[in-house]
Formats: C-alpha cells, sequence, structure tokens
C-alpha cells in the first residue's frame, strides 16, 4: 500500500452537530406551541364588576388565593388547600413582608362564608393589603 491511500482512509474527527440543530429547533416550535396551554391554577368563573385593573405597587409579587365554588383554596399553583392548611401557607407567604398585597379569586357561586374564610386567614397572617378580583374582560362583551 501506498502512502496516499493510508492517508486517505483517516477517521474523521468532526462531530456533525446539524441533527442536533434540528431536533433542537423541533422541541422550541413544539414548546412554543403548547406553552399558552399549559396555563396552570384553578379554573374560575370570577363574577362582573366595573373596576379598574389592579396595579402592584410593592417590589414583592401578590399572594393570590383562590376559591373554588366547591370551597377549596389554592395559592398559586398549589394543591387544594383546607382552611387550616391556607392559614400555614399565609404565614410563610407574609413572613417577610406583611405589606405584600394579597388578592383573592372567588368563583361567583362560591357560598360567602369560604370568600370570608380567606380573607381571615390572610388578615391573621398579617396581611394589610387585601383586595378581591373580578373579571374584567366579561364587561367588554
Amino acid at each position: 500500500m501506498s502512502r496516499r491511500s493510508r492517508r486517505g482512509r483517516r477517521a474523521m474527527a468532526d462531530m456533525n452537530v446539524v441533527p442536533y440543530i434540528d431536533v433542537m429547533l423541533v422541541l422550541l416550535v413544539i414548546f412554543m406551541v403548547t406553552a399558552p396551554m399549559m396555563q396552570s391554577g384553578v379554573e374560575l368563573d370570577l363574577p362582573n364588576a366595573d373596576t379598574t385593573p389592579l396595579v402592584n405597587d410593592s417590589e414583592s409579587s401578590a399572594v393570590i388565593i383562590s376559591v373554588s365554588e366547591s370551597g377549596e383554596y389554592f395559592v398559586g399553583d398549589s394543591d387544594a388547600l383546607t382552611r387550616e392548611a391556607l392559614a400555614e401557607l399565609m404565614d410563610e407567604e407574609l413572613a417577610d413582608s406583611k405589606t405584600k398585597p394579597v388578592y383573592i379569586r372567588a368563583d361567583k357561586e362560591v357560598a360567602y362564608g369560604f370568600l370570608m374564610q380567606a380573607m381571615a386567614a390572610a388578615q391573621k397572617s398579617g396581611a394589610t393589603n387585601i383586595g378581591l378580583m373580578a373579571d374584567p374582560e366579561a364587561l367588554n362583551n
């Protein structure tokens, strides 16, 4: 064998990254399409009210308590909470700042007592800024 034929069979050390880029772009498109569908939280039918949008003036993010029609409590992306678990979670959420706003989203069919228990849990934890949320989109229809 000549020297020239040995050099021609040398192994290629470069890795072909084109298939990896293709897979990455496909995954990016899939995540972009599915992300809006993956809204977390509780589906509630909020009451309609002629209100102005809420503005968070504090540096910290607001705590949002959701109350379902069946009386279950949710804070952010949490699972269903009992009244006692809600009180404990509110103590944790408001431990660093009592001025953090607390907004309560309640289904329009929820019993008044469940709404008041959510407000009481926030107030007992030291919340000084408690507000109720309504559905402003329904007003434009």
